[in-house]
């Protein structure tokens, strides 16, 4: 038994058992900052590295501060150090020679990084591919022509878009800004939580499409989430995009700020005109990188970065790949997590299935010792986890989730989210909390005993949310 297996590490093999080969990391760069030109034979790199051991993982980690229990890599994700030092490696070039980096050097990489990302989620064509900040940017840039198409006479007022009650709400936020603001209405999709089949989704939002042509709205955007955040499901996007377009919606944009990393991304098999994924959630790059994915087709209309620069009207990978002087170094480390990805055995299909069965395994845990319940059956959990917390915490507002939250942090070192669900009318001692686990590669099982331990400790104590000041 490997060092991490007794420390109570989720057991992510090697072709030689548990995490214990010999340490070394060396990682020839796809596109190396050191060369003018894309290594052509870097594939041989990845074939001839061994699968990774335990002291390169802690390794790799150890910047993490070893007192938190950190269980929320879905909000900010978790970048190993040999990425930071690929990144800080192009951070250096530019500050070396900015003209050179600038003028030959960034396009080419940005366009390999394109290349990577294509091959990843199965696009039709590289340039179908663009480079963006992170999903909330691209949510804006699929929005803002929305906006655009009330302005010019190609949507009429009242005609809608749907999305679900539980979008990110960075997402409602834009839909406001640029939809509803230019004349739309916006038709949310209910569905129950704690949710117990994918099914009860799917039927709730054919009612809602159905609904809105029988009412006479024309429903030209569809916003389909592919992992909520809060609460955290995995929604069946693949059939929703079906019903789409049997319904006549005209265009379909799938924000998956969570998936890649976290549950499969194809983009064939799902089949929508936009989707967006963030890279330094699940991904392991540094913050912040995204890509959004626009399916090639002479009916859908032109997208435009926000951020207005010398490249507008060359299309959006393009005009992405240039908004001005700023670090693009997040965007051109995807090569490097690629192979770092390569060095687990199956690659990131066997990251993500692994954490996918711990972090189940870890829920089932927590809510044996709390008497409670998941949010979701495990097929509908990815890396993430809904936690139902004991009903005497007394959480009865989004306001008590935060305030609950802070305390594990400061009197617990524990860093989780936690859910507010509003009782159903008539319901006796209802679960009103959800803490939303993660696992990623780093979690050790003693995290989630330290979560347990410290929400025993709470309801052992008498405590409410009721007694923390505001």
């Amino acid at each position: 038994m490997s060092h991490f297996t007794k420390q109570g590490l989720s057991p992510f093999k090697t072709k030689r058992g548990f995490l214990n080969l010999h340490y070394r990391f060396s990682f020839p760069c796809i596109f190396s900052p050191s060369k003018r030109g894309i290594d052509t034979h870097a594939s041989r790199h990845l074939d001839q590295k061994p699968l990774i051991s335990d002291a390169e993982l802690r390794f790799e980690f150890a910047h993490h501060d070893p007192a938190v229990a950190r269980v929320n890599n879905g909000s900010f994700g978790s970048c190993p150090a040999s990425i930071i030092a690929a990144q800080q490696r192009w951070q250096l070039q530019v500050l070396r020679q900015p003209d050179d980096f600038y003028l030959n050097r960034l396009r080419p990489g940005i366009l390999h990084t394109r290349t990577v990302i294509k091959g990843l989620i199965n696009a039709g064509d590289v340039d179908e591919i663009s480079i963006v900040d992170n999903a909330t940017t691209a949510a804006a840039i699929v929005l803002q022509q929305a906006g655009w198409a009330f302005a010019e006479g190609r949507f009429n007022q009242g005609d809608a878009a749907v999305m679900f009650c539980h979008a990110y709400g960075a997402v409602k936020k834009s839909v406001e800004a640029y939809f509803s603001r230019a004349g739309g209405r916006v038709i949310e999709v209910q569905y129950p939580f704690p949710i117990s089949s994918k099914y009860e989704i799917i039927s709730e939002f054919q009612k809602v499409l159905e609904k809105a042509r029988s009412d006479g709205h024309k429903v030209r955007l569809a916003l389909i989430d592919h992992i909520t955040s809060m609460p955290s499901v995995v929604i069946p996007v693949k059939e929703l995009v079906e019903i789409c377009r049997n319904e006549d919606v005209d265009q379909i944009f799938v924000d998956a700020a969570h998936a890649m990393g976290c549950t499969k991304v194809d983009m064939q098999e799902i089949g929508a005109d936009y989707y967006t994924s963030n890279l330094h959630k699940w991904f392991f790059c540094p913050p912040s990188v995204s890509f959004l994915y626009c399916r090639k087709s002479e009916t859908l209309p032109d997208l435009h970065h926000p951020t207005v620069s010398h490249e507008y009207g060359n299309g959006l990978p393009i005009e992405s790949s240039w908004i001005g002087t700023r670090d693009y170094s997040a965007q051109l480390v995807v090569p490097e997590v690629v192979e770092f990805v390569s060095r687990f055995e199956g690659g990131i299909e066997g990251i993500r299935k692994r954490n996918h069965e711990k972090v189940v395994e870890m829920g089932q845990m927590l809510v044996k010792a709390w008497g409670t319940n998941l949010g979701s059956p495990p097929e509908m959990c990815s890396s993430m986890a809904m936690v139902g917390l004991p009903a005497c915490l007394g959480i009865s507002s989004d306001w008590d989730g935060l305030k609950l939250r802070t305390h594990l942090r400061e009197c617990f070192v524990i860093e989780v989210h936690i859910y507010y669900r509003e009782p159903e009318d008539g319901e006796v001692n209802p679960v009103t909390g959800y803490a939303r686990i993660s696992h990623q590669v780093y979690n050790t099982i003693d995290d989630y005993c330290k979560l347990r331990d410290a929400v025993n400790k709470l309801v052992n104590d008498g405590f409410t949310c009721g007694l923390l000041s505001n």
